[in-house]
């Protein structure tokens, strides 16, 4: 895939979930982690913001870098989430289980494609 394409492909992925924080807030709410203060719509708007701001960045080619190193930062921050989520849903179904569980690993390929875009761009 060229880097431009792998940039704009991570720019629609971020910009898609972004856009999900605020069509249907409720699932991202029920993952904000308890010990984040506030209300927990309010970092789901707040992530969604982020997501869409990263997203603008990555897709243009001048902010790609800036953007790519980001998107990294927010992949981690993220993570936190992933593992409330897990805890949260371990007595679920086994497919259930299996969404959350697997998210946590899926942290590390996000935040590597975010640094080889980071890297890649010009």
């Amino acid at each position: 895939m060229s880097r431009d394409r792998e940039a704009l492909v991570m720019a629609a992925a971020l910009t898609t979930t972004g856009l999900l924080h605020f069509a249907s807030p409720r699932p991202f709410d029920r993952i904000v982690p308890r010990s984040l203060p506030g209300k927990p719509r309010t970092w789901t708007y707040v992530s969604g913001v982020a997501e869409l701001a990263v997203a603008a960045a990555v897709a243009v080619p001048a902010t790609r870098r800036l953007g790519g190193l980001a998107a990294a930062g927010l992949f981690a921050a993220v993570f936190p989430a992933n593992v409330k989520m897990a805890v949260d849903w371990r007595h679920q179904s086994a497919g259930r289980r299996a969404i959350a569980y697997g998210r946590l690993p899926m942290q590390v390929p996000l935040v590597l494609w975010a640094l080889r875009v980071a890297r890649s761009a010009t």
